[in-house]
């Protein structure tokens, strides 16, 4: 068995809350032993959902917190006014060290606002980036930033593109991951101002593998595996992704649904078409980790289901066994310097 790794869970974050939190949690500690998961909410109605299960009841803690952050509120003010919340009691803990990681489905506003004024970021650290795992035919790339910072300036990105080269290194085990700037043309003279500035300043960083631009239809190529981007650019892709996913999804299934002979054809296919996409499962990664705080901060999607929290807890686990902050921190700002 690995280090234990404590994992404080968002219990009422999440269009599924609290059931498929619960689940995922449980799901969780059933398949590795080496999680501990404290789950923040509403005591009873944690303690209910967990009735359902036998589990572990030395590894599931229940934290109670009495207030919940909606989604449709702003996120500052729910930050400061209300402390008996889930996302602030998590958040707290994984600040002060009683927790390793913070994992929520709930308001994307507030965890991003929490995990910058409550965890803090590393010293060095000048924007911390949402870095979701997106599918590719090569396998998964980070996208680096797809929602935290929208008005980026070059230097901020230079460092997503170091912090991303971290993770695809330790976590994925991609040696040397090649990095791309996103913008409207491969050339070096395309893009927008902020791409110009930047592309000079990642083409000269020795820290980095980087690869020049690369146009939003190559990345589901796999031609990078770390994607550099501000966060407006970046939720667009992420969002055209999801988008056009669930769309041929959709329609694969219709066609193959459509007359007697493709229903024949679809059950001659379904082990490999169901491999397909599997691979293509955004879900399988977990969610998107806020990179560069003093505590791993971790952000799924709202309708998050049971698997994707147990994803998000892998995650976590994989964060602090390759010590993914010290190697941020070393990489930020080198002793010495």
């Amino acid at each position: 068995m690995g280090e234990m790794v404590k994992v404080a869970l968002d219990a009422m974050g999440g269009d599924n809350a609290p059931g498929e939190i619960v689940k995922g949690a449980v799901e969780a500690i059933n398949e590795k032993d080496n999680i501990y998961v404290i789950l923040l909410g509403k005591e009873d109605a944690v303690k209910a959902e967990l009735a359902k299960y036998t589990y572990d009841e030395s590894r599931i803690e229940i934290v109670h917190t009495e207030d919940v952050i909606e989604m449709a509120e702003a996120p500052v003010n729910a930050i400061r006014k209300k402390k008996d919340s889930s996302i602030v009691k998590g958040m707290t803990m994984t600040k002060e060290g009683k927790a390793d990681a913070f994992v929520s489905a709930g308001s994307t506003g507030a965890v991003l606002v929490g995990g910058t004024v409550l965890v803090g970021r590393i010293k060095g650290v000048e924007r911390a980036p949402l870095a979701p795992l997106i599918p590719t035919a090569a396998g998964a790339s980070l996208l680096i930033d797809c929602g935290a910072n929208v008005d980026a300036r070059p230097s901020h990105l230079v460092q997503f593109a170091k912090m991303g080269s971290i993770y695809m290194e330790s976590v994925m085990g991609i040696k040397n991951p090649r990095v791309a700037l996103v913008s409207n043309g491969a050339e070096e003279e395309k893009g927008n101002a902020l791409v110009k500035e930047t592309h000079p300043l990642l083409k000269e960083c020795p820290d980095i593998n980087f690869i020049g631009n690369i146009e939003a239809r190559d990345i589901p190529l796999g031609t990078a595996d770390v994607i550099v981007c501000e966060a407006f650019v970046g939720n667009a892709i992420l969002k055209t992704y999801e988008g056009v996913g669930s769309v041929l999804i959709k329609k694969i299934k219709d066609s193959l649904m459509s007359s007697f002979r493709t229903k024949i054809g679809a059950l001659l296919i379904k082990p490999a078409l169901k491999q397909t996409l599997q691979d293509f499962d955004v879900d399988r990664h977990g969610g998107a980790p806020l990179l560069g705080l003093n505590g791993l901060v971790v952000k799924t999607h709202g309708n998050a289901k049971a698997v994707v929290i147990k994803n998000c807890l892998f995650q976590c686990a994989a964060f602090k066994e390759q010590k993914i902050n010290e190697k941020i921190q070393e990489k930020i700002n080198p002793i010495g310097e």
